[in-house]
Order: structure tokens, then sequence, then C-alpha cells
């Protein structure tokens, strides 16, 4: 029986634990405070990330993994016997990642084949999907199966978050200095979700508790869902995301987790939001 390698970047947010036990293999994507430049979750952790960006006037910068790292990666994959690699990238539309994973599997298309799938996806949208093909993996599936599986779900995977603050839609020019400052007086809380493979605004609720709403509303018009994860940067509405969020299935464990830094750049401390992939 083949064994495949599951590969795919930070910015899927799986959680470290399953990563271990799915034996789940994770490319760093870095990140780059002015002149400090750290390899995510690696030397730099989502907490510390956080910390950083509440301190930082100017938004931190995300690069993508270079096509040597991802080499390294899959000659990893067959020094420790596996026949196959696929590879499960954040949206192509939001990262130069997925081309550095295509130009690395070229460099090593004599030694091991390596499949490269765009999930259209970030954050735990593109997680869920890893997650689910390395339970497939290692329950035997082949390389094509698992490419074909993958492929079929990236149309099934979504993601809706709500922002805590406009400071770093601000600080990214995205909003006038005044009309973040009129939002912030009115606390309006805009809301964000993954539209043809990049993150597009979804509306906006006056309140907190008026967004975790919306949010939960949104997830369960995508109802059944085959798994569902809570995702938040250094959030204090975990616990009443999750409370909202317990009835929508029974079926699955809601996975709760941090947003690591490429969705987290942009919307700044606080963010929370529900992924997940349709039945």
């Amino acid at each position: 029986m083949a064994r495949i390698r599951v590969l795919s970047d930070s910015a899927c947010d799986v959680p470290e634990e399953i990563a271990r036990r799915l034996d789940i293999d994770i490319v760093s994507l870095t990140i780059r405070f002015g002149d400090e430049e750290f390899t995510d979750r690696v030397d730099l952790t989502p907490s510390q990330f956080w910390s950083k960006c509440k301190k930082s006037k100017t938004l931190p910068e995300t690069a993508a993994p270079s096509p040597g790292a991802f080499k390294t990666a899959y000659e990893r994959a067959k020094s420790d016997g596996c026949e196959g690699v696929i590879v499960l990238t954040l949206s192509a539309a939001l990262s130069a990642t997925h081309q550095s994973a295509v130009l690395a599997a070229e460099a090593v298309s004599g030694e091991i084949p390596v499949r490269v799938v765009d999930t259209k996806a970030v954050s735990m949208a593109q997680g869920l999907l890893v997650i689910e093909i390395a339970e497939q993996a290692q329950g035997g599936a082949t390389l094509d199966e698992l490419v074909e599986h993958a492929e079929a779900l990236t149309a099934k995977v979504g993601v809706v978050a709500m922002l805590d603050t406009l400071e770093h839609l601000m600080k990214g020019g995205r909003v006038g200095g005044a009309r973040a400052l009129l939002g912030q007086v009115l606390s309006i809380k805009p809301l964000l979700e993954l539209k043809d493979g990049v993150v597009a605004e979804a509306g906006r609720q006056r309140t907190r508790a008026k967004a975790l709403a919306a949010i939960v509303e949104v997830v369960r018009s995508h109802a059944p869902l085959r798994r569902l994860a809570l995702v938040h940067g250094d959030s204090s509405e975990v616990k009443a995301l999750e409370a909202l969020s317990a009835g929508i299935s029974s079926e699955f464990e809601l996975i709760v987790t941090d947003m690591g830094p490429v969705v987290g750049t942009h919307g700044g401390p606080g963010i929370i939001g529900l992924c997940w992939i349709e039945a």
C-alpha cells in the first residue's frame, strides 16, 4: 500500500497536535515586522504574533515559503519512505505559496510524485480540507484518489469572520482614518468571507452580539456540514461563539484554534470566525 504524505503551509492554522497525529507536514510562511523576520509558528507563536500586532504602528507583512522550503519537505517525505506527496496550499489568489510548491514539485519530478492542489481557501477553511485528506491518506487512499477528493471539496469549504477592530484596515490603507474612527464609535463590526479564493467583505453589524449571531446564521445556511472549526486571534468571544454554534451539528467535534498571521495581519487582534466543509 502506497504511503502518501499530506503537506500544507502554515496559513492552514491546523493545530499542532492534529498535524502530529495525522502526519501532516507544514511548510512555514515568514512574517516581517519592519526589519524583524520570523518563521510562522516556528519562532513566532500565534500569541506572540498578536502581542506584537497590538504594539506595531505598521502592518506586519507575510511572505510565501521559497520553492527550496517545499523541495526540502518533498525530499523529507521520500526519505521517510513515502511514495507520493499531496500539497494543499492556501489560495493562489492570496499568495505565491502555491507557485513555490509547484516549482518545487517540478524540481523533484524524477524522485517522488508530487501533486499540488490550490484549496482556494485560507485559515481553517484550508485546514479542515487538510485534515480530511490526511485522514483519507491514513486510510490507504491513493495519490490520485486524494487529489480527486480534495478538488471536489474545494467548492464546499467556507469561512466567515468578524473583525473586532478597524485599526488594521486603517493601517493597511483599506479604510480612511475618519471612517475607521466613526466605525469604532458606532461599534461597527465588519464581516469577512472567502469568495472565489479571496477575502471579501460580507456585511456589517452594529454590535459584537449581532455579528456573532450573523456568523452562525451564515454557517447554518450551508448545513448539513461534515466539519466545523472556530478560529480566532486572541478573541474574548470564543465561549460566546462556541455556545451559539453548538446547535449547528452534533455529528462532529468543533475544532477551536488560533488564527495565524496570514488572515490575521489584515483582520487584526480579536478577529473570530467559523470555517466549514459542507457535507
